[in-house]
């Protein structure tokens, strides 16, 4: 909005003329790039993990009125101010257009000859970085591995498991009816990995016991055992026997967040599909720019992985990880999309699909990048808690973000936009306007070089 208005303001003698011209043009762009973020976050309500369907409503109650705010409070706080605010680059009216030099200028006119060579070789490096991925071990973490450091609990667990059996200290808790407590104890006594079974205690109607694993009770092994105990009590007749215990609360978990990713990546991809779409009012557009969000988010994760294990030596992720990553560099990638596409649609119009790529990376560049810096600091800070979960978000996002906003927007969504040209707009009437071929682009700019 605020770049927006400052171009206007270029146009326009008059401050209010010039903001009405950006809340027009800009208006439609944040809508829809805060409604695609609210509803990819209302999907999360979707999931069974409470802590991320819970989180899910809250953040985009936070961004709706984030988005309401920038459409009305910001506006009016704008004009209310002269055109000194924007000092020291005070927009005169009728100084030259933003849109015919500067960085990312030169950045679309380096692209246009060989649009094709750019996105290949683009996507190929992305490609590479994705393959980090592989080395992802987001199955949990340890007590120990949850703190960058050695806290007195970390401390103290390792102390109990150097002179008590492994999971002395988170007992597995078997429950069930008090008729059949015998055979729940006999049962939960014969399951390989569990020692030291305690006698059944009755208490309001309930039948209790508790076993200790031999294993490590954050281990894979551990997690073996509670599958073999559910599977010992849940035979015997008439107990309604039920597992729990610290272990069992975590595999349950872990099993949870597998669900809620197989569930929500896909349903909030064909959410952001259809928002480009209608936004766009094109098919082909919509699939390629999902199809880069994916990639970059595929390299954000890779690079993420690499750097996790070999870099700062974690133990692996949280089981939410994944999908927490994904839904902030897919929305906020969708958001990029959102504010780059609409302005090249919108020069497209005036001229053809070629030229209005250039045009829309000179127009939005600055403000996309700016952005994804002050967004990728925001995550960035989230390193400083010694929490190492909260650690490997803060560092994914931030990458992702910067790799989001410099090369994937910038160069590969450029370079395919010229590549494909008018095709990119499929089935819309732009797709149906001549536009010139990336060589003839080439010898504009070397014409217009040397008349310069």
């Amino acid at each position: 909005m605020t770049a927006r208005y400052r171009e206007e303001l270029r146009r326009h003698d008059l401050r209010r003329l010039a903001m009405a011209e950006a809340l027009r043009r800009a208006g439609p762009a944040i809508i829809a790039s805060g409604t695609t973020v609210v509803i990819a976050l209302l999907t999360l309500s979707l999931a069974q993990l409470g802590s991320t369907k819970g989180l899910g409503p809250v953040l985009a109650i936070g961004v709706a009125v984030g988005m309401l705010a920038m459409l009305t409070l910001l506006p009016a706080l704008l004009v209310s101010f002269p055109r000194g605010i924007f000092w020291p680059y005070k927009p005169a009216y009728g100084s030259d257009e933003p849109t015919t030099r500067g960085v990312w200028a030169r950045v679309g006119w380096a692209i246009a000859p060989r649009p094709r060579l750019v996105w290949i070789t683009t996507a190929v490096i992305l490609g590479i970085l994705a393959l980090g991925l592989t080395g992802l071990q987001a199955s949990g973490l340890t007590n120990a591995q949850s703190f960058r450091g050695h806290p007195d609990s970390v401390t103290g667990e390792a102390v109990l498991a150097a002179h008590f059996p492994a999971g002395d200290g988170q007992p597995v808790i078997v429950i069930g009816s008090p008729a059949a407590a015998a055979q729940l104890r006999a049962a939960l006594a014969a399951t390989p990995g569990i020692t030291h079974v305690t006698p059944p205690i009755t208490r309001a109607g309930y039948a209790y016991v508790q076993g200790t694993l031999t294993s490590p009770p954050d281990s894979d092994a551990a997690y073996a055992t509670i599958d073999r105990v559910r599977a010992g009590v849940h035979a015997v007749p008439g107990a309604h026997a039920l597992v729990g215990g610290n272990t069992a609360v975590n595999l349950d978990i872990s099993r949870a967040a597998a669900h809620d990713r197989r569930l929500l990546l896909p349903l909030i991809l064909a959410v952001v599909f259809v928002i480009l779409a209608i936004l766009l009012r094109a098919l082909v557009a919509p699939l390629i720019l999902t199809a880069t969000v994916v990639l970059s988010f595929a390299a954000a994760l890779g690079v993420s992985a690499f750097f996790f294990t070999h870099v700062f030596h974690f133990g692996g992720a949280d089981t939410s990880f994944p999908l927490l990553v994904y839904v902030f560099l897919v929305a906020l990638g969708i958001d990029y999309n959102i504010f780059l596409m609409t302005r090249v649609r919108e020069e497209a119009h005036q001229r053809d699909a070629r030229h209005g790529a250039i045009t829309g990376l000179a127009a939005t560049g600055g403000v996309i990048t700016s952005a994804g810096f002050v967004l990728a600091g925001t995550f960035a800070v989230l390193a400083t808690i010694p929490a190492t979960f909260l650690t490997e978000i803060g560092f994914a996002v931030a990458f992702g973000i910067l790799l989001d906003t410099i090369v994937v927007r910038s160069v590969l969504v450029t370079a395919l936009n010229l590549d494909i040209g008018r095709w990119m707009w499929w089935p819309s009437k732009l797709a149906h306007t001549p536009d010139p071929a990336p060589a003839e682009l080439g010898h504009e700019r070397a014409a217009a070089l040397t008349r310069g």
